[in-house]
């Protein structure tokens, strides 16, 4: 959630950064929060000045009655007041609802390095190794998957649905290995505390962390209880310090999640489906940062933290600085992961890190006091894959594949899977 207070101070340049994220009438939607915002502030300040006499006068009359002296007067009078405090409360409660509505569907502003301009204006900052060029041709990975016996598109699909492909054999183990491989380097390696999370949370945990108003329809959604499956363990884990006031000296709090993510993907049917390019259910690896607002370098320390995996699996990828019109509701700045798939000859997005400022903690309430005894402040909160499973497991597959149909593995993953060949026979 935007600080309503730096909207006051500057609505123009606010609505001007909103309009570099592509919200439309941006201009519009911030006069009227500060419509609302402005007659909730004045009914408020009436109410506390009728709230403050009738305080003063109510004492009077107690007095006056303990003396015997008659105070008919002002009774009725603090009888009128009562009944305009009434009426001021509900127009501070009106007021309050209708900025918070318009508040939860503003994305967050975007960052001054974040360039003008749709996908088409993403920015690659640094690469990491280069495509080999390969004279045969390659197959795309659920080609490979499927002639290996490790890809059961057809499976998921009959069980499913379209979307929730099935792995099996050394494919599944592949995965499992990966899994707990990421976790393992990142609780060791880059100071992450693993966690274990609901994969179902409430309204408003989703609300927390900017999932919801906005993706309601991209979410599902069980209505007998009203719990959402989550579209990322970013959701909970954010939410474990919701409504909590941290302590300054604990921060950066680091946090690392395996989960399932599932997404309803709503409007993409035809887009990318085939193999494990786009999928209802994935699993993906998550890291959370809890920041003080001076923490310089955390975004940076992310990226490199999840692109150290596909380093060490010696897979060429790039850092991609994203465009505002290409940028998350709650991201203020998001660097995306992407990594270099031959078989389909397509960079595939593997990661995306982002930084919320303090917007995720607003809406969520997380706070920290920087010394006993000082005034609190919001956490800045950040994420990213570290790494998400489907298309890396692609990656591989068509990276790795060899002309007798098998795939080699980086020896890497050696120790982790207590293999490094997959082969039709395996």
């Amino acid at each position: 959630m935007l600080d309503v207070k730096r909207l006051r101070r500057d609505p123009g340049e606010a609505a001007a950064s909103l309009a570099r994220k592509g919200v439309e009438e941006a201009a519009e939607k911030i006069g009227l929060l500060l419509r609302h915002d402005r007659e909730r502030r004045e009914a408020l300040g009436e109410a506390s000045e009728l709230k403050r006499l009738r305080n003063r006068v109510s004492k009077e009359i107690g007095a006056a009655k303990r003396a015997g002296r008659p105070a008919v007067a002002e009774m009725a009078r603090m009888r009128e007041v009562g009944e305009r405090i009434a009426v001021l409360d509900a127009r501070v409660a009106e007021s309050g609802a209708a900025v918070e509505a318009v508040m939860a569907g503003l994305p967050n502003l975007p960052d001054a390095r974040v360039p003008p301009g749709g996908a088409e204006a993403n920015e690659v900052v640094r690469k990491w190794g280069e495509p080999a060029s390969v004279r045969r041709p390659l197959r795309p990975h659920w080609e490979i998957g499927e002639a290996l016996g490790i890809l059961d598109v057809a499976a998921g699909t009959k069980v499913s649905g379209s979307g929730f492909p099935v792995l099996r054999g050394r494919g599944a183990a592949l995965q499992r290995g990966l899994i707990n491989w990421m976790i393992g380097l990142h609780a060791a390696n880059h100071g992450y505390t693993e966690v274990r999370v609901p994969y179902l949370v409430g309204q408003e945990a989703m609300t927390g962390t900017g999932q919801l108003p906005k993706f309601a329809d991209e979410s599902y959604l069980v209505d007998r209880d009203g719990l959402w499956l989550i579209p990322t363990a970013e959701v909970p884990v954010t939410n474990l310090h919701r409504d909590e006031i941290l302590a300054g000296g604990g921060l950066p709090k680091k946090y690392v999640a395996y989960s399932p993510c599932f997404r309803r993907e709503a409007g993409a049917a035809g887009r990318d489906t085939r193999g494990l390019l786009r999928v209802h259910q994935f699993d993906k690896v998550e890291l959370v940062r809890f920041e003080h607002p001076d923490a310089a370098g955390a975004l940076d320390d992310l990226v490199g933290e999840a692109s150290r995996i596909l380093e060490l699996l010696g897979l060429p990828h790039r850092i991609v600085l994203l465009a505002g019109g290409d940028l998350g509701f709650s991201a203020s700045l998001t660097y995306d992961i992407e990594v270099w798939a031959p078989g389909v000859e397509r960079w595939l997005e593997v990661s995306s890190c982002s930084a919320f400022t303090d917007f995720q903690a607003r809406r969520a309430n997380i706070r920290f006091r920087p010394r006993p005894g000082e005034s609190t402040e919001f956490v800045h909160t950040l994420n990213g894959s570290g790494l998400a499973l489907p298309r890396l497991l692609a990656a591989l597959l068509e990276t790795y594949q060899r002309e007798d149909g098998s795939v080699r593995l980086p020896e890497a993953l050696g120790p982790i899977l207590g293999f490094t060949e997959i082969s039709p026979a395996a």
